[in-house]
């Protein structure tokens, strides 16, 4: 039996189709004569119908176009015919953004999914601030789901370009791209009152609306995040229904319970921000001149900027967390320069003050101050409460610092702060964190053993003293402090930090090594792990949602002199490894670090 083989010609398809067009635009051979608006293309009736489920249907045997000399297609343009033609002649399609609706309005009518899919890609691929409000349109006409996405997303993230050079843009979009627009978590630069105005004129411009239709568009603003004066002074009456009302009068009473907003979060009052960025308060590059302006970080882009709003007032050895979206700031030493005959000085005084600070409106106020003034304290936050633990302060009938023993927290229901667990001794220069809803705090300088349970205040000699291995479990449950495996090494003025189930000591001020290491609350136990890079202390950290740690600046020692760090350092919890990622804009000591949401 004779052998053979099916061997196949890549470029026969090409000749063929090239064929076929050199027929077409030398009408030989053309059996058939699409006309649209009044322009004739003579075609292959063969080639229509196996190109075109429509052609198919339409040149079969029972129709009555099946022998026709012309057929007349008055729902195109000749452009987007002629557009269509060539594609299913050469496989190429000329596609731009003046004849793309043409050409769309030919590829649907005449059912060539492949030119749909080749416009669709030819709009995602080309979206911009120009043309997304004009793509979302065609998106949402020709139901190119994906392509509707990509414009929905592109106007949202160019509304402020778009509110200043092409509000008729908006004003003409479709419905449901504009409820998916403020449907979005993310919208940079935009206040959430240039939205509800924009809401309301594009309701003027199409509407009226059926009053469901109105009440999905405009229950997709925050109006928590639009303040109390302009929440009043609206009067259209697509406000005026009892939902939107409702939504209305839920806002305004979030604006009224004052220190309760933390805890009174919902998606009305949740800022469109994309992720978490990492806000750097306080510090400066030296001990002594604390600054007042805020460094930004965002990690995605490993970039840096400054906070447009301030401090209110220059601090040092202070806390900082935040709850709700509100950035809390917390006790420290309040650092003022003064000249007198000058001869300029800096004095420093512990403090009991709390500021709040409200990305939402930039602004900042002051909360219930602490029941007792804390310098070199740690804070952390459990279930929306805010905990102060330990630290010192100057005795107001002495000249000297004394330590405390004890913890307080904020209850922000009431706006005040109340006693808590007090621990077995005074101590500062501790770290605290939380994990699994008790708070571990570990190492700091302790003050007079002999201290009764409960007292505050300490030795005034404790300088002397050693620091700390110690580390103590607070189970909020209960109202006593249990110990816990102590650390290998005693640490003062060191970080903790929580991550995947784990506990994370970092190094602290003038310790000979610069290991870290981790403790196990299943085994109770703590590991050495990869020491930092530098022997850095008086740095900012923050954990990051991966799990990693970043480390803001900070001091080293360098030939005998105390040098202020720009780097930026990366703990990989995973590959125990430590990198440095970039430099902070200006050396920076001091700094204490937390994730807050920010307005772009």
């Amino acid at each position: 039996m004779d052998s053979y083989s099916f061997l196949y010609s890549s470029s026969h398809r090409t000749v063929l189709l090239s064929g076929f067009q050199r027929l077409r635009s030398e009408r030989k051979m053309c059996d058939v004569v699409l006309e649209a608006r009044g322009v004739s293309f003579p075609c292959h009736r063969a080639l229509l119908a196996s190109s075109s489920e429509y052609f198919w249907a339409l040149f079969g045997e029972t129709t009555a176009e099946r022998l026709a000399g012309s057929i007349s297609l008055p729902a195109l343009t000749p452009l987007g015919l002629d557009a269509i033609l060539d594609f299913l002649y050469s496989g190429w399609i000329n596609v731009s953004f003046s004849n793309i609706h043409a050409v769309l309005e030919a590829a649907r009518y005449l059912q060539i999914e492949t030119a749909v899919s080749i416009c669709e890609r030819f709009m995602i691929d080309g979206l911009n601030a120009d043309n997304c409000c004009c793509y979302a349109n065609l998106a949402e006409h020709h139901a190119l789901s994906n392509a509707l996405e990509a414009a929905n997303q592109t106007i949202a993230m160019e509304m402020g370009t778009l509110l200043q050079e092409s509000k008729d843009d908006l004003l003409n979009l479709n419905v449901q791209s504009l409820m998916a627009v403020l449907d979005a978590d993310e919208i940079p630069g935009v206040k959430e009152v240039e939205l509800l105005k924009l809401a309301l004129d594009w309701l003027d411009e199409n509407g009226p609306l059926p009053l469901l239709q109105s009440n999905l568009l405009l229950s997709r603003l925050r109006f928590g995040l639009v303040c109390t004066s302009d929440l009043t002074n609206l009067h259209h009456k697509a406000m005026a229904t009892p939902l939107i009302r409702s939504q209305v009068t839920r806002a305004l009473e979030y604006h009224r319970v004052g220190s309760a907003q933390p805890i009174r979060q919902s998606k009305q009052s949740t800022l469109r921000a994309s992720v978490n960025r990492v806000l750097l308060v306080g510090g400066g590059s030296s001990v002594d001149c604390p600054e007042e302006q805020m460094l930004v970080f965002d990690p995605r882009y490993k970039k840096f900027s400054l906070l447009d709003s301030c401090l209110p007032l220059r601090l040092r050895n202070h806390c900082v967390c935040s709850v709700g979206g509100f950035l809390f700031v917390i006790g420290g030493e309040e650092v003022k320069e003064g000249d007198e005959d000058g001869i300029k000085s800096v004095t420093s005084s512990a403090s009991n003050q709390v500021w709040r600070y409200d990305p939402r409106f930039n602004c900042w106020e002051h909360v219930e101050s602490m029941l007792e003034m804390r310098a070199q304290f740690s804070c952390c936050v459990v279930d929306n409460v805010i905990y102060a633990i330990g630290g010192r302060h100057t005795r107001q009938d002495a000249e000297t610092q004394t330590s405390v023993a004890s913890v307080e927290f904020y209850d922000m229901t009431i706006g005040a702060w109340r006693r808590g667990a007090t621990m077995p001794h005074p101590l500062y220069g501790h770290a605290s964190t939380v994990l699994d809803s008790s708070i571990y705090v570990s190492g700091g300088l302790p003050g007079n053993q002999a201290t009764a349970p409960g007292g505050n205040h300490g030795d005034t000699q404790e300088e002397n003293r050693e620091s700390s291995r110690e580390v103590q479990c607070w189970d909020l449950k209960g109202r006593v402090w249990e110990k816990r495996a102590s650390m290998s090494i005693a640490r003062f003025s060191h970080r903790l930090a929580t991550a995947h189930g784990y506990i994370y000591a970092l190094l602290g001020m003038y310790e000979p090594f610069c290991d870290i290491e981790r403790y196990d609350p299943q085994s109770d136990h703590w590991t050495r792990l990869r020491p930092l890079l530098i022997g850095t202390f008086n740095y900012g950290m923050v954990p990051m949602p991966s799990g990693n740690l970043l480390v803001f600046g900070g001091r080293r020692w360098s030939d005998g002199q105390e040098l202020v760090m720009r780097t930026v350092l990366e703990y990989d919890k995973q590959k125990d490894h430590w990198r440095e990622i970039c430099k902070l804009p200006r050396p920076l000591t001091g700094t204490e670090c937390t994730l807050l949401p920010l307005p772009d």
